[in-house]
């Protein structure tokens, strides 16, 4: 698609790319109706609450060392600032370097929600400027700028005369999407248009998006192997190196729903390759991207090379996990990026995909092709599994457990997998992206699963002292029963 980097708002997924958060089915309907152009999102007529773009937008961002964010919004809409400051200030130490981020609320109150507040947001960029030097500075829109009209992007011209550093406006009211990773995108456009600048020269660097780099030293010294080096995004990085993104060898990314728009994004705009495939997890997702990158790094022989030592390594134990994990039964609830890839991991590990719940569902990226990881269980998955997309609707994901009794349950976010252990099933949290990456990493996983299995004595007791609000009625029932077209 044509990319607007001329305009600071970008497009909801929804628009952008017809993604939807209600629809129930199974592989096949679910590929055909994205292929034929059939596919419509459904309403709920009842529905539990979800998570807002704008903490995604801004968190995001907020990774990046040395800046400001400024989220005019009142103060509920910063009270995710706290958490996510402890949480960076961690991730910084324990890469040994200091980020002196600031996240500010502007603090709106009635008499700016009628009179408006472009002055009085003004006025805290221009202190936060004088008290802290950012070296840039990002101001969150929010429901309430968005709902009065509050003209943001002229405050951020008056300001470019004022301040010498970069400043964007984050369009992320959080009305917008009902899906939480437009918050990705409008991160990225925010640092495309007002953070990267044309290339000056190529570099032996390799933009990887990443959540929290806790793969990075063994990242480094995978790519160190084919003469490259990884610049992880966002968390951690500087501005100067996201300046300088438009001058890497390529764009790679951990999960597609993450990095679609930066990857698209710089490739549309300067030329950078973005490497396009499934994930890096599981052993057919880690070769698969790995010679993708030496395709497009012009490094083949190195990868080839690489990937033999390890398949002699590490094929040999994973085949013998295998055999333990062969016929278990799995319902699994991720985000997109993840849900997909998982059940790819799992059906190479031998075991049953019954059930795949994804948050949301993105027919197409923004290249205009389908998820990689769909077209590849299109082609390669022995089973026409169940299919939802649910945006975390919990009651939803607990009907299913409980009509499918699966041997365990996978979840990237903590509640469902609590929820999941009070029915008595086994979960197992997939909490790091890199928790399944290349070899170790699946081999590893394939452990976990064997442990999660195999003691469940929490389960059981836990299941049988807890009354879930859940009636028998509600387990008789379809699980569509509130969706509706």
């Amino acid at each position: 698609m044509a990319f607007n980097f001329k305009e600071s708002s970008v497009g909801t997924r929804e628009n952008r790319l017809g993604s939807i958060t209600g629809y129930h089915g199974d592989l096949r309907d679910l590929v055909h109706q994205s292929r034929c152009g059939t596919l419509r999102d459904k309403e709920r007529c009842f529905s539990q609450s979800s998570t807002c773009l704008s903490g995604c937008a801004l968190a995001q961002l907020s990774g990046i060392r040395d800046i400001a964010i400024i989220n005019h919004a009142p103060s509920g809409c910063t009270a995710t600032a706290a958490g996510v400051t402890v949480q960076n200030a961690q991730l910084a130490a324990k890469r040994g370097v200091t980020n002196s981020t600031v996240f500010i609320g502007t603090d709106m109150n009635e008499q700016d929600t009628v009179f408006g507040a472009t002055g009085t947001l003004k006025e805290i960029v221009l202190e936060t400027y004088r008290r802290y030097h950012p070296k840039a500075i990002f101001i969150g829109t929010s429901c309430v700028t968005g709902i009065i009209g509050e003209d943001v992007d002229n405050v951020v011209e008056e300001l470019k005369e004022e301040i010498p550093v970069p400043i964007a406006a984050v369009h992320c009211e959080g009305f917008k999407s009902r899906i939480w990773a437009s918050g990705f995108d409008i991160s990225d456009h925010a640092v495309l248009t007002g953070i990267v600048k044309p290339p000056q020269q190529k570099r032996n660097v390799i933009n990887f998006k990443n959540f929290y780099e806790s793969a990075r030293l063994e990242i480094i010294d995978l790519f160190a192997r084919f003469d490259v080096e990884p610049l992880f995004l966002y968390q951690n990085s500087t501005v100067e190196e996201l300046s300088r993104l438009s001058e890497s060898l390529a764009t790679v990314c951990v999960c597609g729903t993450l990095g679609t728009y930066l990857g698209n994004g710089l490739q549309e705009r300067y030329g950078v390759p973005y490497v396009r495939t499934i994930n890096p997890m599981g052993v057919t997702g880690f070769e698969t991207w790995l010679r993708q990158i030496g395709k497009t790094i012009q490094k083949e022989d190195k990868v080839e090379a690489y990937l033999a030592e390890q398949r002699e390594l590490y094929i040999p134990k994973i085949e013998e996990a295998k055999r333990e994990l062969k016929g278990l039964r799995a319902v699994i609830g991720m985000g997109p990026g993840y849900t997909f890839e998982v059940s790819r991991v799992l059906q190479e590990l031998d075991m049953e995909v019954v059930w795949a719940a994804a948050w949301h569902y993105d027919k197409k990226y923004d290249n205009e092709a389908a998820p990689p990881s769909l077209e590849y269980l299109r082609e390669n998955s022995p089973d026409n599994f169940r299919i939802s997309v649910a945006d975390q609707q919990n009651y939803e994901v607990l009907n299913i457990l409980n009509t499918y009794r699966p041997d365990i349950y996978f979840s990237r976010h903590p509640g469902t997998t609590v929820w999941a252990i009070k029915q008595g099933v086994p979960a197992l949290y997939v909490a790091d992206e890199y928790m399944i990456f290349g070899y170790q990493g699946t081999l590893n996983f394939a452990y976990s699963v064997l442990d999660t299995i195999k003691n469940r004595s929490f389960e059981k007791n836990l299941a049988a002292r807890v009354k879930l609000p859940y009636t028998d009625w509600w387990y008789k029932q379809d699980n569509q029963t509130f969706l509706k077209e």
